[in-house]
């Protein structure tokens, strides 16, 4: 985590939780990233969500067309990383997390 860390960085997340509705996150995504790269957070999101529902690599594959590397990085996040994919995860179920 201190690697991403940095005034920069920070100013981005806090910016991003003092949002007060989806369409202003989609608003700010759309103009801060490319399509290719809010589609794919977004299909690694898809990933985590699958594989913490005990899909297997290759139903995760066929689902989101995502190569077996991304998948295993996904799913070392969810196994290894702080947390972020289950809290986000949870809020999406509609859980409290």
């Amino acid at each position: 985590m201190d690697k991403i860390r940095n005034q920069s960085v920070e100013n981005l997340v806090q910016v991003i939780a003092k949002m007060g509705t989806a369409d202003d996150v989609y608003d700010f995504l759309s103009d801060l990233c490319t399509i290719k790269e809010l589609q794919d957070m977004a299909q690694r999101f898809d990933m985590a969500r699958l594989l913490k529902d005990g899909a297997n690599y290759q139903s995760v594959a066929a689902e989101v067309g995502a190569s077996s590397a991304t998948i295993s990085r996904v799913n070392r996040c969810l196994m290894y990383g702080n947390g972020g994919y289950e809290k986000a995860i949870a809020l999406f179920k509609g859980e409290k997390k």
